[in-house]
């Protein structure tokens, strides 16, 4: 599938800021899609449409929510800032536009844990190979590849 083609899907899913920092979103508005990788993208797709089949919620700001980072996240976000300022290293998969954070709505059944499951029994489905976080209240997805198609990891 094209990137044109799945950010036309992911679109009526997601709006944009939703998957960007709001530094992001409000310095490069619509354009924010080029900071995401297409494998991300894809992924997210794949598991809205095929695996999960439930809504997923990133960064909630824009409805009024705290969460902000949950995203793509640049380099003026707390979590990266704050890294760079105490010299540490920080190669997040949401600074590089590969990772994302995400929980679901109160009336989906979904759990983080329910949607680690499924995703593992349904691995090949997936259009990459994937890093999901263990042990979280939320679901961390990235395409950073370790060569499993899904790895699980502590953050």
């Amino acid at each position: 599938m094209e990137r044109k083609e799945i950010i036309e899907k992911l679109s009526k899913y997601f709006d944009i800021q939703e998957l960007v920092c709001k530094h992001t979103y409000d310095r490069f508005k619509n354009l924010s899609w080029q900071f995401l990788d297409t494998e991300i993208l894809h992924t997210i797709l794949v598991l809205r449409e095929d695996i999960l089949k439930v809504g997923m919620i990133c960064n909630d700001y824009k409805f009024g929510g705290k969460h902000t980072q949950r995203g793509l996240r640049c380099n003026i976000c707390p979590l990266c800032k704050d890294k760079t300022l105490k010299n540490q290293i920080y190669l997040t998969a949401h600074a590089n536009g590969a990772g994302m954070d995400f929980v679901f709505g109160a009336n989906s059944g979904m759990t983080a844990a329910k949607a680690r499951q499924l995703i593992k029994d349904n691995a090949s489905k997936l259009p990459y190979n994937v890093r999901i976080e263990k042990d979280v209240t939320w679901l961390h997805i990235d395409c950073y590849d370790t060569g499993q198609k899904v790895n699980e990891f502590n953050g």
